[in-house]
């Protein structure tokens, strides 16, 4: 009887939820509005935040990248490219030798 018990009760456990529930409040406007626009589009309230939350994410990635071509355009007043770090490196070198050999002096 304890095994027909387990088995049974295995079978109608619910299975492990694959996402996350959040509760989210906006203001009645835009509550009545995201719901027209779920029913208009025959989604489910959770497609719909889903779909926005990721349009948001792509928006806040974009302008990322973008902030950071700024600053690293800034770096770079020069316009130094990769083929030119080897000669740089040199460069820089040759000077500290430079002044090592003069303070030896």
């Amino acid at each position: 009887m304890t095994i027909e018990y387990n088995v049974i009760q295995e079978i109608f456990m619910p299975a492990t939820r694959r996402s996350r529930v959040f509760s989210i409040s906006m203001p009645p406007e835009m509550a009545a509005s995201a719901q027209l626009l779920a029913k208009q589009q025959n989604r489910t309230m959770s497609e719909l935040m889903r779909e926005a939350f990721r349009a948001y994410n792509e928006t806040q990635v974009a302008r990322f990248i973008d902030e950071m071509g700024e600053y690293a355009r800034t770096r770079n007043p020069r316009g130094y490219t990769e083929e030119d770090i080897p000669r740089l490196i040199e460069e820089v070198r040759a000077e500290m030798r430079a002044e090592r050999a003069a303070v030896s002096r």
